[in-house]
């Protein structure tokens, strides 16, 4: 029997898919890096929200992904933070136009 009802399930689920939404809209306008890690953070937080119905049912299965996205969202929070520096200090500017990939202008 499951230990959270459908009522509650539904609620967590659909709280995270609107912050994993606003998450994706904000990656998608960002004119900043730093609105960009903001947008990336709030993904992270949509996908652990997520993990709170699995705790209740298979604590195990949850805790491993749990730590397995600990590890992803610190690395990846170490990664744009030193981008950030980085492009600060050589373009002593963090708007995401002043970034080029490949050639071309993001």
């Amino acid at each position: 029997m499951p230990a959270i009802d459908l009522m509650t399930l539904s609620i967590v689920y659909i709280t995270a898919i609107v912050i994993l939404l606003v998450g994706y809209l904000t990656a998608i306008s960002s004119k900043d890096i730093v609105r960009l890690l903001i947008a990336l953070e709030l993904m992270f937080g949509a996908v652990f929200m997520s993990l709170i119905p699995i705790f209740s049912m298979y604590a195990n299965t949850a805790f491993a992904v749990a730590i397995l996205t600990i590890f992803a969202s610190g690395g990846e929070l170490l990664v744009l933070i030193a981008a950030i520096a980085m492009q600060d200090k050589k373009k002593k500017n963090i708007s995401t136009s002043s970034i080029r990939i490949g050639g071309d202008n993001v």
